[in-house]
């Protein structure tokens, strides 16, 4: 495995801590599975694009933080629909118990893995953008 990809996982770790406690935290608040997610979501995504950018690749140098920061959003959100559509057919089908949402959320992050990585190294993060 290259170095890229081994930090890009080691992100996506800390981003899945991040997506599992803040989805407990909203089922906790009284929101569901599946609003609750959509939060957890958007949080995990915003802690790893500050790592992945810090990390992982080299940050475009002529380009916006706000540019880069919607490339990422619109970059994860096409892996984030592989990701939810893995954690919404876990929630459906196993049985319902404390550890569902965090099964849900390894089976979406598991899923939108390969993806996430391929188009940020390629797209978010390809020199000239």
């Amino acid at each position: 495995m290259n170095s890229q990809l081994l930090r890009f996982v080691i992100v996506g770790t800390v981003g899945f801590v991040v997506d599992a406690s803040v989805l407990y935290l909203c089922l906790h608040l009284g929101a569901g599975y599946y609003l609750g997610r959509a939060v957890s979501f958007l949080a995990a995504v915003y802690t790893t694009w500050q790592l992945n950018r810090r990390f992982t690749f080299t940050p475009v140098k002529d380009g916006s933080i706000w540019r880069e920061g919607g490339r990422y959003l619109l970059a994860m959100c096409g892996g984030g629909l592989v990701n939810y559509g893995a954690y919404c057919a876990a929630i459906a089908v196993l049985p319902k118990n404390a550890l569902l949402p965090l099964f849900g959320v390894a089976a979406g992050s598991l899923a939108g893995l390969v993806f996430n990585f391929l188009v940020a190294r390629h797209w978010v993060y390809k020199p000239g953008h």
